[in-house]
């Protein structure tokens, strides 16, 4: 290659590098905004019980709220593939909340993701999702957070990887993944349907969890699922009936199981758990209905199901006389629960799934369905860690995989090494 052409690459590499820093440039414009009055609680009750019902579809206490400490007061460690991130405090304290924020500094941060100081937010905090909440429900919600009590407690600093703590790298990822913009109607669909979406796609931010991710974090497909950035969890396809979707079951059911965390043939667990047990629960019954309407009106995708793994008989037999040992007094002998009790594992998706890792977190982990006004004492499943081996344990989901009519893939002893 000759001299010319050399420098006609390099002179088009300069210009790119140029252009590319001239838009982090731009994404980092934005500065810091006066302080508002702290300490001011709106008297519209309205509007903040409003803001209320808000907060529980956003679950914005979960995250915001440390194990046993004051609600909405920040110190949450949030895991992340590129570092630990710390929930921020959301109560109206002057030097360590919100107390000091104005109504327009805490819109911006809603719906562009940008601090009072002028800092980018790091997208954990789900502003790809709330920038379609309408100027009118942000206010509610701040409406709600300003008549919280005031707690002090710093926040705690964040513990992101070189590159991903700086500025110029999220003001990247910004200009690659984010787009602001309120949530307009679709004109070809019923108002309930509207609602849904709404719902789902802002307030809720359904798709943080059930979307699924490029290696930068950025959803690709809201509802595709995906494993939760712990990797404790998996948060399945909204898509697909085999997983999670819903488009078959009547409208009641959808909503019983958002309201109350249990229906007949199906619970929730981990931290769907939470959402029903702080949220949704406690959402108007029309949201409900409306969130479900849009939840059945997904389109379904069926994904291919990986090459199946029979287990050895010798698995099948152990599994089996564990399951007995432990499990088939609750669960019952052909895996048929007990109504209003236990689940069923015969047909039970859970068990079934392409990826095992949610039946290993219980199996593994224990836990309890949400305590809610219909069904307000779930039995609980205890953990299995310290009581069975992983090769017992890897024995016991195979066969529940694998009997009552079941053909998913054995379950290898190092994917629950992995969960554990």
């Amino acid at each position: 290659m000759n001299a010319r052409r050399w420098g006609g690459l390099l002179a088009v590499f300069a210009a790119g590098v140029g252009l590319l820093a001239a838009l982090i440039g731009w994404e980092l414009r934005a500065g810091a905004l006066p302080p508002g009055a702290a300490g001011t609680v709106p008297p519209d009750k309205a509007v903040t019980g409003r803001g209320a019902v808000l907060a529980r579809a956003g679950n914005c206490m979960a995250c915001h709220t440390v194990r046993g400490g004051a609600p909405y007061a920040g110190g949450r460690r949030i895991e992340t593939p590129f570092g630990d991130l710390y929930a921020s405090n959301l109560t109206p304290d002057g030097e360590t909340g919100l107390g000091h924020w104005s109504d327009e500094a805490f819109r911006r941060a809603m719906q562009q993701g940008i601090a009072r100081d002028g800092r980018l937010l790091y997208p954990a905090f789900p502003y790809p999702h709330f920038t379609r909440m309408s100027d009118g429900d942000v206010e509610a919600l701040r409406a709600f957070l300003r008549s919280l009590p005031a707690v002090r407690q710093p926040n705690t600093p964040h513990a992101l990887r070189f590159p991903f703590n700086t500025q110029a790298a999220l003001a990247l990822w910004r200009l690659m993944h984010f787009e602001p913009g309120r949530l307009q109607p679709d004109t070809t669909q019923s108002a309930e349907w509207n609602r849904g979406a709404y719902l789902v796609q802002g307030v809720a931010h359904c798709a943080a969890c059930h979307g699924t991710r490029n290696a930068w974090g950025a959803t690709t497909d809201p509802f595709g699922g995906e494993a939760l950035p712990d990797g404790r969890w998996r948060a399945p396809s909204l898509h697909d009936p085999r997983q999670a979707g819903v488009q078959a079951w009547p409208i009641e059911r959808v909503v019983a199981l958002l309201r109350d965390g249990s229906v007949d043939g199906a619970s929730v667990a981990g931290p769907m758990a939470e959402v029903v047990f702080h949220g949704t629960q406690y959402l108007p019954e029309a949201d409900l209905r409306a969130m479900a309407t849009y939840l059945r009106a997904l389109p379904v995708r069926t994904t291919v199901a990986p090459d199946f793994v029979s287990a050895a008989g010798g698995v099948l037999a152990a599994g089996e006389q564990l399951y007995g040992q432990h499990c088939a007094d609750c669960h019952g002998k052909a895996g048929e629960g007990k109504a209003g009790q236990y689940p069923p594992l015969a047909g039970n998706r859970v068990v079934t799934a392409d990826d095992p890792t949610n039946v290993l977190q219980a199996i593994v982990g224990g836990g309890f369905a949400p305590a809610t006004p219909g069904h307000p004492y779930p039995y609980g499943m205890p953990p299995f860690r310290t009581l069975l081996t992983d090769t017992e344990i890897a024995a016991v989901a195979s066969y529940l995989r694998q009997s009552w009519g079941h053909r998913a893939s054995a379950v290898r002893s190092l994917e629950v090494q992995r969960v554990r």
